[in-house]
């Protein structure tokens, strides 16, 4: 059996006691457990730091990726994006690295909502703005997104048939028509740009009704800009995503239609995990399903 078979029961003791044998100048802070996270179990250290214990396989990779990239990304960056302090070495107590990471302060989006559409509008385009300049050639990429959607064709398929969007043919027939529009759309023809990845209700924060926050970096990678873009209608109230695209500016119809059916297929796996997290399936997270089902019905009405 290997480190990555065993699952470990990650408690306030156990936190406590890898800061003393690692970072004792730490250990006397408070410990405090967050909900959610997916590769990451999170517990927030005092008032300004977060502490990250990998939960999954990939955890420790996603890691070291975020400590090698978010010091050179944040400096332009114009909203707080969580940055490496510490690192934790593997030990019998805890066989993987770990993470600390500044605190990013706000309530994640699936657990809140955004007041003030024009201004969280304007807010992501500006920050995605600064985020997609062309990445160097040594940048990351990704083995599981990315790609034109054309590619993604399949999983598409299996979450359409898993979640039954609203339980008419007429919804599952709406729909399909966003994502055949967006597999016949153009690829992508400029460079490759730095991308979050990941954007989704859960990886931003919000504070004073507006984005105030954006977290987990774990899947940055540098590909294809419709992928951030789908955050437009992911993570903006209805009828924000025409605002946000003509602040962002640099896009086009083709690039646009891909970031629409990209932000469907996002929107049926946050229904799904949703619907995993109200049967009490491992790994599911309740506050996702309806943020997804909100997503969903913008991206169908938004034309």
């Amino acid at each position: 059996m290997t480190d990555s078979d065993i699952e470990i029961e990650i408690t306030a003791e156990l936190v406590h006691d890898l800061l003393e044998d690692q970072h004792p100048d730490l250990a006397a802070l408070a410990v405090r457990e967050v909900a959610g996270g997916w590769d990451n179990h999170m517990w927030r250290l005092g008032d300004e730091l977060a502490l990250r214990m990998p939960r999954t396989e990939r955890a420790p990779d996603l890691q070291v990726k975020e400590r090698r990239w978010l010091p050179v990304l944040a400096p332009r960056l114009p909203l707080p994006v969580p940055l490496p302090v510490r690192v934790g070495e593997p030990s019998a107590r805890f066989p993987r690295p770990w993470s600390i990471m500044t605190w990013v302060p706000g309530e994640p989006l699936d657990r809140s909502s955004i007041s003030r559409g024009d201004h969280a509008a304007d807010t992501l385009a500006g920050f995605l703005r600064a985020l997609h300049v062309e990445a160097p050639a040594d940048a990351p990429t990704s083995s599981d997104r990315g790609a034109h959607p054309k590619e993604c064709t399949d999983g598409f398929e299996e979450f359409l048939r898993a979640i039954a969007p609203g339980g008419t043919a007429a919804d599952v027939r709406a729909v399909r028509a966003v994502w055949d529009d967006a597999v016949a759309a153009p690829e992508w023809e400029g460079p490759p740009v730095w991308l979050h990845g990941d954007l989704h209700p859960a990886n931003v924060v919000v504070s004073d009704g507006t984005l105030s926050g954006v977290v987990d970096f774990g899947d940055m990678f540098a590909g294809d800009p419709a992928w951030d873009l789908a955050a437009a209608w992911l993570l903006l109230p209805a009828g924000a995503a025409a605002r946000f695209f003509e602040v962002y500016a640099r896009t086009d119809e083709a690039t646009i239609r891909r970031a629409r059916g990209l932000a469907a297929l996002k929107s049926l796996i946050l229904i799904l995990m949703g619907q995993n997290g109200e049967r009490g399936l491992p790994g599911g997270k309740p506050t996702w399903g309806p943020a997804g089902r909100a997503a969903l019905a913008r991206v169908l009405t938004s034309g």
